[in-house]
């Protein structure tokens, strides 16, 4: 078996490196130790357009796998990328129909990117291959692999939260894009919530049949599963054993005076509700006052998609936000929140981690949130913090033992973050083992397997026909050859 992961992006170990985003987190030592190989974007594009050969820049080992990077054609990358993926889709499987700003001729550069991927990877396509496909960027390529004659099994997991149907409705031309999406054989989500808003979608906009967890189309069935993302706890509660040597953390101990900390790690994105989070500690500031001097609010929030207006306004609205904080609580020897906007290697990162007394994952709506996992791996088992999580994060669904709060409810989150500072040991320590068993259950060794073996499954399906090939003929004319 030649397995063949495709994502929008994909990053090589570097020692120290920052990794950006929980997708790369999960894949890089999945990818390494499976001999899988991964495509994705160089982040380079090229004004004249690559063939599917020289549209490689470079195929170099990982671990045991490979990983390949493509070229993308430079005409269509910016209405694929900033345009219908993250001012379309992103907004839309977020619930932020209010921040929809995609054109036409952005979603015509989005199919077009997903019709070159395909092409790309004809050169993988052994007797043997099946096909992986990761996130939204790629929500149509499963269509354009069958337009192109491949006839393996060809699965997709989404990352992102699957929003309810009349949010759905929302996106500029919903219907085909989702039609193309039953050409995959196996969809996996985050949670069963967002499976069920898949079905839910099928049967209802596009008349199609539900036969247990199947998709019943024309073409044959298409597989919908919850299988929520893991981590690696073991080997990440080891890296927050090492970390607590490196010099970063123990600047960041000594920094602390006594004090207790407080931390969160996101990117800089308007789902992650870090206006929320900060009015909620500096709310906590005010109605307990005895705790200013004695805590402080780490804040990691790597910028993103800074091309992107939103954004933009996001990042001058929580700068001024922290300022306006620390303005009123700040003292010349104490700051409330530390806020940076940079990232660290996980190897550090692990050791912030155990530092805290609090890992505070309060996002507005996200489909897992590996933060509010690594968080409780890397913690001391003999005194360990506690997880705030929100209850929008689909880790929520599996770490139930956190506290889980409502991140929109401002007054009640300073309540709850007080409330954990104050948290008695014995009480933590139950807490964290039933969170860890958890993630010990549920790791991302498993649910690669898990994946990867319903994917091998469907070996056995008639994964084309000729009706499935008229369907892909006609699934929106839209994405041309390229």
């Amino acid at each position: 078996m030649t397995l063949i992961v495709v994502s929008n992006r994909v990053v090589r170990p570097r020692a120290d490196a920052p990794i950006d985003g929980g997708l790369a987190a999960a894949l890089l030592p999945a990818v390494s130790l499976s001999g899988a190989i991964w495509v994705g974007s160089s982040g380079r594009t090229r004004s004249h357009l690559p063939s599917e050969k020289e549209g490689f820049a470079q195929v170099e080992a990982l671990g045991a796998g490979a990983v390949a990077t493509v070229d993308f054609p430079a005409d269509h990358y910016r209405g694929y990328y900033e345009g219908f993926a993250n001012s379309g889709l992103w907004p839309v499987l977020h619930s932020r129909t209010d921040l929809i700003r995609a054109t036409e001729e952005d979603y015509h550069s989005y199919r077009a990117i997903n019709t070159f991927m395909a092409k790309a990877l004809l050169r993988f396509a052994r007797s043997d291959a099946l096909f992986w496909i990761h996130d939204y960027h790629f929500m149509g390529l499963g269509a354009e692999l069958r337009r192109h004659g491949i006839r393996r099994p060809i699965g997709f997991f989404l990352h992102t939260p699957f929003p309810a149907r009349n949010v759905l409705l929302s996106l500029p031309h919903h219907r085909d894009l989702i039609s193309a999406m039953l050409s995959y054989d196996f969809i996996g989500f985050q949670t069963d919530e967002d499976r069920d808003n898949f079905a839910d979608y099928a049967q209802h906009e596009l008349h199609q049949r539900m036969v247990g967890d199947s998709v019943m189309t024309a073409h044959g069935p298409t597989k919908l599963a919850s299988c929520p993302i893991g981590i690696d706890a073991k080997a990440f509660s080891e890296r927050a054993t090492r970390a607590a040597t490196r010099p970063e953390v123990s600047r960041l101990r000594t920094s602390l005076q006594g004090g207790k900390l407080v931390i969160g790690v996101d990117r800089l994105d308007y789902s992650k509700g870090l206006a929320h989070r900060f009015r909620a500690f500096d709310r906590m500031l005010q109605i307990e006052p005895e705790l200013k001097r004695a805590v402080s609010l780490l804040q990691i929030a790597v910028p993103s998609r800074g091309q992107i207006d939103c954004y933009r306004r996001l990042q001058d609205e929580i700068a001024a936000l922290v300022g306006e904080i620390s303005g009123r609580h700040g003292e010349v020897d104490w700051t409330p929140i530390r806020y940076l906007n940079k990232g660290f290697a996980q190897s550090i990162l692990a050791g912030f981690y155990r530092t805290a007394r609090v890992g505070l994952v309060t996002p507005l709506h996200d489909g897992m949130n590996l933060v509010a996992k690594e968080y409780v791996a890397a913690q001391n088992p003999l005194d360990p913090g506690v997880l705030v999580l929100s209850q929008f994060a689909g880790a929520a669904r599996q770490l139930e033992a956190a506290l889980l709060v409502n991140p929109h409810d401002v007054d009640a989150l300073a309540r709850t973050i007080a409330l954990a500072l104050a948290m008695s040991g014995d009480e933590r320590r139950e807490r964290w083992a039933a969170m860890m068993r958890e993630l010990e259950a549920s790791s991302l060794e498993r649910w690669f397997a898990d994946f990867v073996k319903t994917l091998r499954g469907c070996e056995c399906l008639p994964v084309e026909s000729p009706r499935r090939a008229m369907l892909s003929r006609q699934i929106d004319g839209t994405a041309q050859s390229y």
